[in-house]
This record gives C-alpha cells, sequence and structure tokens, in this order.
C-alpha cells in the first residue's frame, strides 16, 4: 500500500466550493477509505494499492461524478513530496517573501511556466524536479506577482496547481502519520 498526496486545482474559489468533510467523505466513498483533508485548500493525504496515475484518475472521476466539476488533481507520492520539500532551497518563514511550490502532472507545461517566470525581471525560482518548482513572491503581494499571474492562465489549469511551502510541509508531515499508521 502506498501513501499519496492528492492537490486539488481551483477549489474554494471561482464558484467551486467543496466543503474539506465532503470531500473526505466523497474520497472515502469512491475506495479511499484512510482519506485526510488538511486545510481548506484540497489538500488530501491517502493510502491506496494503485500507483500514482490511478490515484489522480479515480479522484478526479469521484470529484467530478459527486461535486460536478470538472476536477483535476496532481498526485505524488508521499516520500517524493519529503524530498521536494527538502530540496527548496526558500525559506518557509519569513516576512518579506512567502515560498510558493507550484506541482504539474504534465512535464511540458512546468517547463513552460519556468521558461515564462524566467523571463521575468527579478524572478527568482528554482526547478525542484520534474513535478515541481518553487518561486518566491513579495509578502501581501503575491496575488499581484507577474509569475502568479502566469501560473493563472487558462492553459495551465488542468495540469498545475501552487502551494505555499508552509502547506506542503504540513501535507508531508501528514502522509508520513499516514505511512507510519499503515
Amino acid at each position: 500500500m502506498g501513501s499519496y498526496a492528492v492537490f486539488l486545482r481551483g477549489i474554494n474559489v471561482g464558484g467551486i466550493n467543496i466543503k474539506m468533510a465532503e470531500l473526505r467523505e466523497a474520497l472515502k466513498s469512491g475506495g479511499f477509505p484512510d482519506a485526510r483533508t488538511l486545510l481548506a485548500s484540497g489538500n488530501v493525504v491517502l493510502g491506496s494499492t494503485l500507483d500514482a496515475a490511478a490515484v489522480k484518475r479515480e479522484c478526479e472521476k469521484c470529484l467530478r461524478d459527486t461535486f460536478g466539476y470538472d476536477a483535476w488533481v496532481v498526485v505524488l507520492d508521499a516520500a517524493r513530496v519529503a524530498e521536494l520539500v527538502s530540496a527548496c532551497p526558500y525559506p518557509d518563514d519569513d516576512k518579506t517573501t512567502h515560498t510558493y511550490i507550484t506541482l504539474s502532472s504534465d512535464i511540458g507545461m512546468l517547463d513552460e511556466l519556468e521558461a515564462a517566470g524566467a523571463a521575468l525581471a527579478g524572478a527568482e525560482q528554482k526547478r525542484l524536479g520534474p513535478e515541481a518548482l518553487a518561486w518566491l513572491a513579495p509578502a501581501g503581494g503575491t496575488l499581484d506577482s507577474p509569475f502568479s499571474k502566469i501560473t493563472a492562465k487558462s492553459k495551465f489549469k488542468a495540469s498545475t496547481t501552487t502551494r505555499n511551502l508552509r502547506t506542503l510541509i504540513k501535507v508531508r508531515d501528514a502522509a508520513a502519520e499516514l505511512s507510519a499508521a499503515g
């Protein structure tokens, strides 16, 4: 049995509102009995005998069937989340900047985002692996940052999602607890 982190894209914004208790129950009913949600932004840890690609397919189907929206998720093995957190060169707690990690299920889309970010004056980013790109945004100005505006483009919607490094640390810790319990 593997432990996975599932990151939902685009919930609790833009009219798609899902309560975490309802999300957890839907996933439990959909074949993931130990699904656990974290925070209110669509972060889930769960165990499964399926591989990551199959977990992605099953979670997206469950969300589409249950909540009636075009759901997209990024699924990572729990150990990979820990590796990405460790590889991030930026601080998890800084008063002037916030560290974000954009996760992707499509390497080509992340390559495109990385190139777009590299073209921005003063942008600071670091590729953590084929599925993750870390970047900095000014505290209090994340949504207005040029790179954040690029990540919000509709062409990236189906394959990317972004989380604060502090959130990924919480997901890493919850996934480790799940692995230890399993």
